[in-house]
């Protein structure tokens, strides 16, 4: 945006606001195209935005569950918040040994309702399911499930309380997800642990989203 587009929304002085701008990209909090003149957020937001998310009420106490599992199971432990139907946000994780891992970092975004967390979204969200369904078929998998089945499988995670995505999302790749529950039982978070398919049988995987869900109900007490 440019200065004058800034000013107009902040109401500020179109003077001042530029004073404000650039301080701000002294500290490389906003860049400026130097042909445009418009500016954007700057990389400097990046630690700022990482340091909320780590310091977090739910990362803190989430964090020795991830490290558990991680080192318990040969997995990527990662948590999870789910503010809105559009993207999740990564706010820790656990990383794995094992040679394949999963390109995931703190700050991470992905589509709010895809793989095994996103049908934990679909089952635990207040959000009405013309919007679910709307966002549901604008993403982006491997090997999508169809709309009736991805329906069929959020009732199972209602009533099971874990979703196990095998091969939907990434090709060879599980992803287990338990809600996070507030006072409502509605879903602000989620667990979610990732691995290979052949490492995470079924047995395994249901194993595995127990211990998870323990995991969850605890954070989820002392977050209340």
């Amino acid at each position: 945006m440019g200065v004058k587009a800034i000013a107009l929304a902040l109401k500020l002085v179109p003077s001042t606001c530029l004073h404000i701008l650039r301080a701000l990209v002294s500290e490389q909090l906003v860049r400026v195209d130097p042909t445009t003149k418009h500016y954007s957020l700057g990389s400097g937001m990046l630690p700022l935005a990482r340091a909320v998310l780590v310091n977090s009420d739910f990362a803190s106490l989430v964090q020795p569950r991830l490290d558990d599992l991680s080192k318990r199971y040969g997995v990527t432990a990662i948590g999870v918040e789910v503010p809105d139907l559009d993207h999740m946000i990564v706010v820790t994780l656990s990383r794995t040994q094992a040679p394949v891992r999963l390109h995931v970092d703190v700050g991470s975004r992905f589509p709010a309702l895809i793989s095994a967390t996103g049908r934990c979204v679909a089952a635990f969200s207040e959000h009405p399911w013309n919007e679910i369904e709307k966002r549901f078929r604008s993403l982006r998998w491997q090997n999508a499930p169809d709309y009736e089945t991805w329906r069929k499988e959020i009732d199972g995670v209602r009533r099971h309380g874990f979703s196990i995505d095998r091969g939907n999302y990434i090709a060879g790749v599980a992803i287990v997800a338990v809600p996070v529950l507030n006072a409502r039982r509605t879903i602000t978070h989620t667990i979610a642990v990732v691995g290979l398919v052949s490492q995470l049988d079924r047995a395994t995987s249901v194993r595995l989203a127990h211990d998870m869900r323990v995991a969850a109900e605890t954070v989820a007490s002392q977050l209340v």
